[in-house]
């Protein structure tokens, strides 16, 4: 596939192989880095397509990042990426092209920043909103002298600046006058479609395309604001502004109003050319909308920042478009190929569709909500990947999605459910820590009809530690009247959403499930309400007490125990708090108990059903299998589980051991 400039001409490669490190890049010409940018497509599409991963997010920040390694000099220089989905273009200049073999596995390279991997990522984040924060953090420091640094740059989407936290440091960044450049790269979409009105007035490229006669007064608008980018960008202007308004203000009697007069005049523009003059009213210098495709007015625009940064934090508005230079990325209306799974790289991935647990949401709320006209939705920016497309099509006016906010959605949540509505947040299960305060305190405190639904619950693969869902079950079973579910199967699923409809009656209700294929049982072998399943009955020996995606696990130990002559009980938890009394008595009356979760071990539901039994019968000895205190890596699902001993093989010879 041959390269892209951003004129759309076709032209020659060259060798990205000849990028090391991002001093190379500071030898190229123009030409020759259009050249590169093309490649540099190629690669990640190719890479991505034999891997899966982030991919439309990358293809559009092509050009800013060799932008970026050519004004600053990473890492004396810290670049900062947001949520870190950018990142792979970051990598590859930063020399680490050959590690894409192995992208998203296990002692592969990692799909997100990694302080292990290269001096070049300083921070490894993958929840957004948070880079202004480590840069406002980082600027103190390097004031102190503290931290060698010259330039911070902090690169923010749009998508992340909908999270409450991004205005916090923008606040504290104005305040402080911190020496920091904001990079925010718009490109109009955070997952789906951005959630906010601070970007709205400026259109993306693409967007732009699909008008075919712009108004006269919106082409003048566009070219003032060009100019005026151009202008307030020109150390030469800022200088002689600083005399015109030290003179204005030493004027006598006049000096004071005649610089409100001034000040007014400077804002009204402002307002009517450039909207985000909001950055301003903090105290952060706004300057854009720059191309985000034009490497030269890039450049210029990030080298002229450096110097206008000495006067505090400054943004420079970068629009860039979203899946550039992919044809199928750039027709994906949802989301511009944001992820995609292994796909062949001549057509594209198939358009994405929820599947296994997901799916069975989508379609069990659907129903809940025809039955019950008080049922609305909530998501923080992922419809599609929660599995709520549907709902919202046929629902429009009972869905919400409220951008990059898990706090808000929570609250939110929390006044519908005041309001007489009953609310399921539909949230991925390590973005609910982010909402843990709201939780507690808005939602249980008030004992609130709220249901919270964890998509991507316990290990969850290729993205690693910041992506694996493994402390809901031990947060949320510690809060009072908080009533934590987690099916085994896509009935189940079903079930507990529509029991939950009723238990919210008295407080809050979360059902955790994992990513991927829901196993599907027969209609006996379904359970009800807050009570566990006896799944298989022994003979007084061994109890297996299993939770959610682990049930199947122990059926299959208990299967192969079965055939040494070990005969196993077997129980489906379904309800992680409060544990069923009738299980736990149950369980006390064998020899030996063993529990296994997909969530961690230390304040997890085995050690709590182990506190439970030892009250009623000290001497049973109890095994409690989970996950380690530990951070987990990324790698495949299955083997992650057999490596920490929650597969059928681990939980037999940790049976076998125990009798």
């Amino acid at each position: 596939m041959p390269g892209i400039d951003t004129r759309g001409s076709v032209v020659s490669t060259m060798a990205l192989s000849d990028i090391r490190e991002p001093a190379d890049l500071r030898t190229l010409s123009y030409p020759e880095l259009y050249d590169l940018a093309g490649e540099i497509r190629d690669f990640v599409v190719q890479a991505v397509a034999e891997n899966a991963g982030h991919l439309g997010s990358n293809l559009g920040v092509v050009e800013l990042t060799l932008a970026l390694h050519r004004v600053f000099e990473s890492p004396t220089d810290a670049i900062l990426w947001d949520t870190g989905h950018q990142a792979y273009v970051h990598k590859i200049v930063t020399g680490r092209q050959s590690g894409f073999e192995r992208l998203r596995q296990a002692n592969g390279l990692s799909g997100y920043p990694s302080r292990e991997e290269s001096p070049h990522d300083l921070i490894e984040n993958s929840h957004a909103s948070t880079v202004l924060s480590y840069a406002y953090g980082l600027a103190i420091a390097r004031d102190a002298g503290t931290d060698p640094r010259r330039h911070i740059v902090a690169v923010v989407g749009d998508g992340s600046m909908t999270g409450g936290m991004a205005y916090e440091a923008l606040n504290n960044l104005g305040h402080s006058g911190r020496r920091v450049i904001i990079v925010l790269n718009d490109n109009g979409r955070s997952y789906a479609a951005t959630i906010s009105n601070l970007t709205a007035a400026a259109t993306t490229p693409i967007e732009r395309s699909m008008i075919d006669h712009p108004s006269l007064p919106s082409r003048i608008t566009d070219k003032l604001s060009h100019t005026l980018t151009n202008i307030r960008l020109n150390p030469v202007y800022v200088r002689r502004q600083r005399r015109l308004e030290q003179f204005v203000q030493s004027l006598p009697y006049v000096g004071p109003q005649a610089e409100k007069g001034v000040e007014a005049f400077k804002a009204a523009v402002r307002e009517f050319l450039q909207p985000p003059s909001f950055f301003e009213a903090l105290g952060v210098r706004y300057v854009g909308p720059v191309d985000g495709h034009d490497l030269e007015a890039l450049e210029a625009s990030l080298r002229n920042a450096v110097e206008l940064s000495a006067e505090g934090p400054i943004v420079v508005h970068v629009l860039t478009q979203k899946g550039r230079g992919y044809p199928p990325a750039e027709d994906d209306d949802e989301k511009h190929l944001h992820d995609a799974p292994v796909f062949d790289p001549a057509i594209g991935p198939p358009p994405a569709v929820p599947t296994g647990y997901t799916q069975v949401f989508a379609d069990a709320i659907i129903k809940e909500a025809e039955a019950d006209p008080r049922v609305v939705a909530i998501t923080a920016a992922m419809p599609g990947p929660t599995g709520l497309l549907p709902f919202q099509a046929r629902f429009p006016d009972r869905f919400f999605d409220v951008g990059i906010a898990e706090q808000h959605a929570v609250t939110g949540a929390a006044g519908m459910a005041m309001g007489g509505l009953r609310p399921v947040v539909a949230i991925y299960s390590t973005f609910i820590n982010r909402a843990w305060d709201q939780v507690v305190y808005d939602v249980a405190m008030h004992r609130l009809p709220v249901v919270l639904c964890l998509d991507r619950a316990g290990i969850t693969g290729p993205d690693g530690a910041s992506h694996h869902g493994v402390y809901d079950m031990a947060l949320l079973s510690k809060v009072p009247g908080m009533r934590v579910l987690a099916p085994s199967s896509a009935q189940e699923l079903q079930v507990m959403l529509h029991d939950a409809m009723s238990l919210t009656d008295d407080g809050p209700v979360a059902i955790r499930y994992p990513r991927g294929t829901a196993n599907t049982v027969d209609e006996h072998e379904v359970g009800s309400g807050l009570h566990a399943r006896l799944v298989r009955e022994g003979n007084g020996s061994v109890c297996i007490l299993a939770v959610g995606k682990l049930v199947g696990a122990a059926e299959r130990a208990a299967e192969r125990l079965a055939e040494t002559g070990v005969v196993v009980t077997v129980w489906d938890v379904r309800c992680c708090a409060p544990l069923d009394p009738d299980m736990i008595a149950e369980a006390a009356r064998h020899d030996v108990v063993l529990t296994c979760e997909d969530g961690i071990r230390e304040g997890g539901i085995g050690m709590t059903a182990a506190d439970q039994i030892h009250a009623i019968r000290a001497e049973v000895p109890v095994h409690v299998l989970g996950i380690p205190e530990r951070f987990i890596p990324q790698g495949n699902v299955d083997r992650i589980l057999a490596a920490l001993g929650l597969d059928p093989e681990g939980i037999a010879a940790c049976v076998r051991g125990a009798i």
